[in-house]
C-alpha cells in the first residue's frame, strides 16, 4: 500500500465510501488495505474476481465495476455485493433470471455515459435512464437499484471534468426526487485522477486504484 496517498484520500473523503479498485493487484496488495480496515473492493474481470473471492476474507464487499458479460453472470452472483455497471436490459434480464435461482437480491448501480468525447465507454445516455429504471423496477424484482455510477471524461481540462460531474450530480438529485432517497443513495463517481473534483460534486463513493497502489504522483 502507498500510505501517504491513502492518508491523503481519507482526509479528503470524510464520510465518503472508498472502493479500492483491486483489479490486476496481488492478494498481498489487497490484503494490505483490508488489514487497515477497508472492506469495499472493485474488480472488472469475472475470472480474476472469482479467484480473489476464494482467497480473501469473506466479509469483503466485492463490487463489479467493469463490463459484465452475460455468460459470466451466473458465476459471480453468489459472491458479488454490487454490480456498478448495469447499462442494458438484456444483461438485467440475465441477472434477474440467475438471481431468482439462488433467491438473492442483487444490488446494482446504473452506469451513465456522460463524457461523449470518450466514445469507447459503456453506459446509458442521460435521456435513456428513466425508462431503463422503470423497466428494471417492473420486470426485475431481484434487482435493487441503489444509485448511479459515472466516469469523468479522459481529459486534462479540469473545467470539463467539473462540467460532467455537475451534470451527473444533477441527474442523481433528480432521480432521488423521483424515486426516493431510500432507493437512490449511492453516487459512485471519482477515480485516482479526479476524485477531489468528484467530491466537490456530491460523490458518495470513490473508485480508486492507481493512486493507492503506485508511487506516481498525480
Amino acid at each position: 500500500m502507498i500510505e501517504k496517498h491513502y492518508k491523503q484520500i481519507k482526509e479528503y473523503a470524510k464520510n465518503i465510501d472508498l472502493c479500492v479498485v483491486s483489479k490486476k493487484r496481488s492478494i498481498q496488495e489487497i490484503q494490505s488495505y483490508y488489514d487497515i480496515g477497508e472492506r469495499i473492493f472493485g474488480e472488472n474481470r469475472a475470472d480474476e474476481f472469482l479467484i480473489k473471492t476464494k482467497q480473501l476474507p469473506t466479509d469483503i464487499s466485492w463490487q463489479f465495476i467493469g463490463h459484465l458479460q452475460r455468460n459470466k453472470v451466473k458465476e459471480i452472483l453468489p459472491y458479488v455485493s454490487c454490480i456498478q455497471s448495469l447499462d442494458n436490459i438484456p444483461l438485467a434480464r440475465v441477472i434477474e433470471k440467475e438471481a431468482a435461482k439462488i433467491s438473492k437480491k442483487i444490488n446494482v448501480l446504473v452506469e451513465l455515459h456522460m463524457a461523449m468525447e470518450d466514445t469507447n465507454k459503456s453506459g446509458l445516455n442521460p435521456d435513456e435512464v428513466d425508462d431503463f429504471i422503470n423497466t428494471i423496477m417492473q420486470e426485475c424484482p431481484h434487482i435493487q437499484i441503489q444509485g448511479i455510477m459515472a466516469m469523468g471524461p479522459h481529459t486534462d481540462s479540469t473545467e470539463r471534468i467539473h462540467e460532467v460531474f455537475q451534470q451527473v450530480n444533477q441527474i442523481y438529485q433528480r432521480l432521488q426526487n423521483k424515486f426516493g432517497t431510500q432507493m437512490f443513495h449511492t453516487l459512485s463517481m471519482g477515480m485516482s485522477h479526479d476524485y477531489q473534483i468528484a467530491i466537490e460534486h456530491g460523490s458518495t463513493m470513490l473508485r480508486i486504484g492507481t493512486y493507492l497502489f503506485e508511487e506516481t504522483e498525480l
